[in-house]
């Protein structure tokens, strides 16, 4: 039985009771905020009849995102952060509300759509790297990386719930009562950080947060190595092994699905966040684990490893109409593999994050995650597509694999004191 306790997710940090009215609230608005991802798509293409359009929510997405996400950080290092959240909070709420009312006045303007999902975006990167920011003031240092699990967990979790949610919940309530449940489980969350305590910086080095400052937080990264590999080993990973543009043409080509979709193309969708969940069920042993330089390392390796496995096994089912069954159980399996690996990597790489850096630069540096983690995989998604044209996805996804490999072993060769990071606590 204490063997089981181990292996399962370490929720100490639960025994926070703010960390705890962050989580419980979480649960309930990734699920919100996921209907409203399927929801704005959905609308557009329903509108428009063009995938073009659909396509432009990437560009007003990503780009408000990325800005905001670095001002919100700069935002996070200067003013009570517990007043960053309320303020970000409620614009959420009136953005999502927002939603609800173009969608029930039967509004047909694409554009309209499209500015008020950038708006709402805006909101989501300065309220996201303050949201991380706070952690080492709730939890202790030594529960960091189980913190970092429990949220990596209820995010991937949400993200296979929500769609399927949505699926169900279009037909009965319509797109606008989508946005609506948004809006309304958006509270659990303005309950929770209404009631944190003074999040005020100790420390304030700038009073000016603009474009000087987050410079300073890139300048920062310069003279803190450690910090600067957890986000180039994380870039490596995601640029060269995220084979997800991909999946529409393996699940059609090499597992013989219809054009529109089927059962592989929702498998090979729905592995890697499934891998995570998985990951961070049984994520215990994070918590016990000291050298985390050298853990990210391991898990970014596995992660290669199983996109290899991954191109690997589609190639054989390719080749092989008697073996496509058995290989896209295989396929599936490895990205469930990697989605585990990608979780506890994450896991680590927020913990490195936060313990190395100095409270007021925390900000800054969460800001600069937040455009990592969104601007990776929508790399990889133009890497691997150019990629796939021109040696064929398997191949692609297999030689990205290997590349993830190769980069990290150079990375770590050349930045030993990466590596060699281990976690220090009060009672070190």
């Amino acid at each position: 039985m204490s063997r089981l306790r181990g292996l399962v997710a370490d929720t100490r940090p639960l025994e926070n009771v703010h960390f705890r009215r962050l989580w419980l609230a979480n649960i309930v608005t990734v699920i919100g905020a996921q209907l409203t991802v399927v929801a704005v798509p959905a609308q557009i293409y329903a509108d428009t009849g063009s995938s073009a359009y659909v396509g432009l929510t990437g560009v007003f997405g990503l780009v408000p995102l990325i800005v905001f996400g670095l001002w919100g950080g700069a935002l996070a290092d200067v003013f009570d952060r517990r007043t960053i959240l309320v303020c970000t909070t409620l614009g959420l709420i009136v953005t999502s509300a927002l939603f609800w009312l173009q969608a029930a006045l039967g509004n047909t303007d694409v554009w309209l759509l499209l500015i008020l999902f950038a708006v709402q975006q805006a909101f989501f990167g300065v309220n996201q790297p303050t949201r991380s920011a706070i952690l080492p003031r709730i939890v202790p240092a030594e529960q960091l990386t189980a913190a970092n699990a429990l949220n990596s967990t209820v995010f991937m979790a949400g993200g296979i719930a929500g769609p399927l949610v949505a699926g169900a919940l279009i037909p009965v309530l319509g797109l606008e009562g989508l946005y609506l449940i948004d809006t309304v489980t958006l509270f659990a969350t303005l309950s929770a950080v209404v009631r944190l305590p003074s999040m005020a910086i100790d420390a304030v080095v700038t009073r000016t947060p603009g474009l000087r400052s987050v410079i300073e937080g890139f300048g920062y990264l310069r003279g803190h190595p450690v910090l600067l590999m957890s986000f180039l080993v994380d870039l490596i990973a995601m640029i060269f092994g995220m084979p997800r543009a991909l999946f529409p043409e393996i699940a059609h080509e090499s597992f013989h699905g219809p054009d529109e979709g089927g059962l592989a193309f929702a498998l090979l969708f729905a592995a890697i966040p499934a891998g995570a969940v998985l990951g961070g069920v049984f994520s215990g042993w994070v918590s016990r684990i000291r050298a985390q330089g050298k853990a990210v390392v391991w898990c970014i390796l596995v992660w290669g490893a199983a996109m290899t496995g991954f191109g690997i096994a589609v190639a054989i089912a390719a080749a092989s109409d008697r073996l496509r069954t058995t290989f896209l159980v295989v396929a599936v399996a490895m990205l469930v593999i990697g989605g585990a690996a990608d979780m506890a990597s994450s896991a680590f790489r927020q913990a490195i994050l936060l313990t190395s850096a100095t409270d007021e630069v925390r900000g800054r540096l969460q800001g600069i995650f937040i455009v990592v983690v969104a601007g990776g995989p929508r790399i990889a998604d133009v890497a691997h597509g150019a990629a796939a044209a021109a040696i064929g996805t398997s191949v692609a996804a297999a030689g990205g694999g290997v590349l993830v490999m190769v980069f990290t072993v150079v990375a770590a060769v050349a930045v030993p004191s990466f590596v060699r990071y281990r976690l220090t606590t009060e009672r070190d």
